[in-house]
């Protein structure tokens, strides 16, 4: 797939009524990747003409969405709203050229012209009434009513494109009635708005969600009467929940920004959502480079995809091990401190590297530090009574001893204790690994607990050892 007639540039266009969505997000990135494939330009583009929704909080987290991401555009982003002289300039000229006329039918009498198609059988569109044709006498100009302008559809033929992923689509010009491009204030609407905004900034490859697909002939239609290049369009099936169906906050249609806070690496999520509705061979996980190098649209499934959070973990646990340990340590250390932690006071890339194979997000690695550098909360008298009885205690004041005693304090030495102790005592790990984390951590499962005590110190396990046996 080249763009023979031109440089490929493509477009991310989302609303701000709301906060980039996983489908906006998935959307920006296949715009993203085919510009970046094809070495073109990335354009993002503000819809802000629902004056009513669109809100500036909302614009922000589009772009804190597309920022986290790593989605940067190589142009904009531009705003509609600043571009209203230039869509009145093009309303006019088609008004002059007969391409566009204005309509003085109401907003009831079109209803009631529907309720007469729906009441005929046939499909419920605006009648043209307005419409100027060579011999037609058109009704007198209404007092008191401001027209909407609206754009004069061919009436017979087809609208045909080649779909980037559905493959050839036609729809019948008689379906389709005379679009509204302009309200009666004069403002344009959603269709006019992209057609002119295409047009101008020379977007060559539109890739949309499916649910665009109706809207493509009436933009279509439109561009021709304006003499503008078509550019190629493909648009990409939905997202469905786990459950099959659409996809909804329950289980994952929230920001991405939240999946930051829930510590999601943005790395994994490019990886994650890249892989919802395209494919290379069997590769899971790939780079952003790799899926730049790979992205064709020729590999975009024509089925819906299907959201998986535990695909999605295993992803992101994957990244999470692929990470230097400097960059590791410093992606989780805010987060340790939010939660109360002390990251400096610890050997951090080290507890890192204890944890992070048992962990699938930074969040899971914040807490799990916390039990090396968080507030210190000793064992519940329910679960003192559970694990800490007699036999455990002499198991403990032997261990304490013997530790005091000890000429270094790191992992293997620690480990050789505990196994000539199991020896000694003929007794299996868990008869003293659990006692040790109940006295030392105040909690019954960490990892190796070799590894833990040479982490925790010397001064802090032969402290909390005295005061857990002093009762």
């Amino acid at each position: 797939m080249t763009a023979a007639t031109r440089p490929v540039r493509t477009r991310f266009a989302p609303s701000p009524t709301g906060y980039l969505h996983l489908g906006g997000a998935r959307t920006a990135l296949f715009s993203w990747a085919f510009a970046r494939h094809y070495g073109g330009t990335f354009v993002l583009r503000i819809e802000d003409t629902d004056l009513e929704r669109s809100t500036p909080e909302a614009v922000q987290a589009i772009l804190d969405g597309m920022r986290w991401l790593d989605l940067q555009p190589d142009e904009g982003p531009f705003y509609q709203m600043q571009r209203m002289d230039r869509y009145r300039q093009v309303i006019a000229d088609m008004l002059a050229q007969g391409t566009a006329y204005h309509c003085y039918s109401t907003p009831a009498e079109v209803e009631a012209m529907r309720e007469h198609a729906r009441a005929i059988g046939a499909k419920p569109r605006y009648d043209g009434t307005w419409r100027p044709e060579a011999g037609k006498t058109l009704p007198p100009i209404p007092p008191d009513v401001s027209p909407v302008v609206r754009f004069r559809c061919p009436l017979d033929g087809v609208t045909t494109w080649d779909d980037l992923v559905k493959g050839p689509i036609s729809f019948d010009n008689s379906e389709l009635d005379d679009l509204v491009i302009a309200r009666p204030d004069g403002t344009p609407t959603y269709n006019f708005c992209v057609v002119v905004d295409d047009w101008d900034m020379e977007i060559s490859h539109v890739i949309r969600g499916d649910d665009h697909v109706n809207n493509t002939p009436r933009q279509i239609n439109i561009l021709r009467a304006l003499g503008a290049e078509l550019p190629r369009y493909g648009h990409v099936p939905m997202i469905l929940g786990p459950d099959g169906e659409k996809l909804s906050k329950r289980h994952g249609a929230v920001s991405v920004i939240e999946y930051d806070r829930l510590g999601y690496l943005p790395e994994a999520m490019v990886n994650y959502l890249a892989r919802l509705g395209w494919s290379h061979g069997n590769d899971e996980l790939f780079t952003r480079q790799q899926f730049v190098e790979w992205f064709d649209p020729k590999h975009l499934s024509r089925s819906a995809a299907q959201w998986d959070p535990k695909k999605l973990n295993w992803v992101n646990a994957h990244g999470l091990r692929q990470l230097d340990l400097d960059d590791l340590a410093r992606r989780v250390a805010p987060r340790i401190l939010r939660l109360g932690g002390q990251p400096e006071a610890i050997d951090l890339e080290a507890v890192l590297a204890l944890l992070r194979d048992r962990s699938e997000t930074l969040e899971d690695l914040a807490d799990g530090c916390l039990l090396f550098c968080g507030p210190y909360t000793p064992a519940d008298a329910e679960l003192r009574a559970e694990v800490l009885d007699a036999a455990a205690l002499d198991l403990l004041q032997d261990f304490s001893a013997q530790a005091h005693a000890l000429d270094a304090w790191d992992e293997a030495t620690l480990d050789g204790l505990v196994k000539a102790m199991l020896k000694t005592h003929g007794v299996k790990m868990p008869k003293l690994a659990i006692p040790l984390r109940v006295a030392v951590t105040g909690r019954k499962h960490t990892p190796s607990i070799g590894a833990v005590l040479a982490l925790l110190g010397r001064d802090v396990v032969l402290q909390r050892l005295d005061m857990t046996l002093a009762g």
